[in-house]
């Protein structure tokens, strides 16, 4: 069964993503929360059946962007999503260009999340 990491600073954020999966149909076994780059990094080193990664964009100690880049330059190729304020078409081109999958524009509905997520993991 999937298992879904989800980064981003704010402890609330985290778990209104992972509400917001529960309720789109999304098939997911479990979650691991990190608070920041650093933090996903040591999960990942640790727990090698991460299925998907959703990232927030701006934390502290490690930006999205670095974390993407440093999973990459790592030779992790789990799928990563950034989660974002910024829907920019800049932003869009430098999140793949650094080795993510996707994005999606906080706030987001379960629907939406179906959407960017269904090519990664099972609907019910």
């Amino acid at each position: 069964m999937p298992k879904v990491l989800i980064i981003d600073d704010s402890s609330v954020m985290r778990k209104m993503i992972q509400r917001n999966i529960q309720q789109s149909g999304l098939i997911v076994d479990s979650f691991v929360e990190a608070g920041d780059g650093k933090e996903a990094l040591a999960k990942i080193a640790a727990d090698s059946s991460i299925d998907l990664i959703l990232c927030d964009w701006n934390m502290p100690n490690m930006t999205g962007i670095e974390f993407v880049k440093a999973l990459r330059g790592s030779g992790n190729q789990t799928p990563i999503v950034m989660c974002t304020t910024e829907g920019s078409d800049a932003k869009v081109v430098e999140a793949t260009g650094s080795g993510a999958n996707g994005y999606i524009t906080k706030p987001f509905t379960p629907d939406q999340l179906k959407t960017k997520l269904g090519a990664f993991l099972q609907i019910k």
